[in-house]
């Protein structure tokens, strides 16, 4: 069994290939769904959170995410702190995973595999790109946000052209058809 990265920047349209693999049968584990589980229930966790942030990232019990977000993104000490307590529970969290899946290929799907060095724990990575203007777009069609706060978020995540470098295996997701290039990379994928 093969462990493939699964990667982008915000609005590349990870999530949109993610959906067509599960279609096609290959399971996919979201690294930030499992993420938001562990802020809000892991102990450790929830301890750590309340250490770094003070009582309000629980506010009533509940987990602040968009204050978390806001923080992170205007701190990258704050921000390092954070993805060193919860980047090895989520690697873990997939490992054990996997270990259960019975496909030749199993994807993890992650925003920023190459910017934490992620990526050299899978066999192979796959880029999902898009032009900025489209992801904008999509960005603001899904969760609301100004330009202003989508460009802060670019400006956190590695330029495209710096990931390409990294990865062999790319998919454009410009409004080209998507399951031809989705097809092509398994197939190179399976032939390695």
């Amino acid at each position: 069994m093969r462990h493939i990265g699964l990667t982008g920047g915000i609005g590349s349209g990870k999530s949109t290939i993610a959906g067509v693999l599960e279609h096609m049968g290959y399971p996919v584990f979201y690294s930030d769904v499992e993420a938001k589980k562990l802020y809000v229930a892991h102990p450790l966790v929830k301890k750590e959170m309340s250490l770094i942030f003070g009582a309000d990232i629980y506010k009533d019990g509940a987990f602040q995410f968009s204050y978390l977000a806001e923080r992170l993104f205007s701190d990258p000490i704050l921000k390092e702190r954070v993805s060193k307590l919860l980047h090895p529970l989520v690697r873990e969290r997939f490992n054990e995973w996997a270990g259960q899946q019975t496909t030749d290929l199993v994807f993890n799907e992650a925003a920023i595999l190459f910017e934490t060095a992620a990526y050299q724990q899978f066999d192979a990575t796959i880029l999902i790109i898009a032009p900025l203007e489209t992801r904008i777009q999509r960005v603001q069609a899904r969760d609301n946000l100004s330009r202003e706060e989508i460009l802060s978020r670019v400006a956190n995540q590695w330029p495209d052209a710096k990931k390409m470098g990294l990865t062999p295996y790319i998919i454009q997701n410009d409004g080209q058809p998507l399951l031809q290039q989705i097809e092509e990379v398994l197939i190179q994928l399976k032939s390695v």
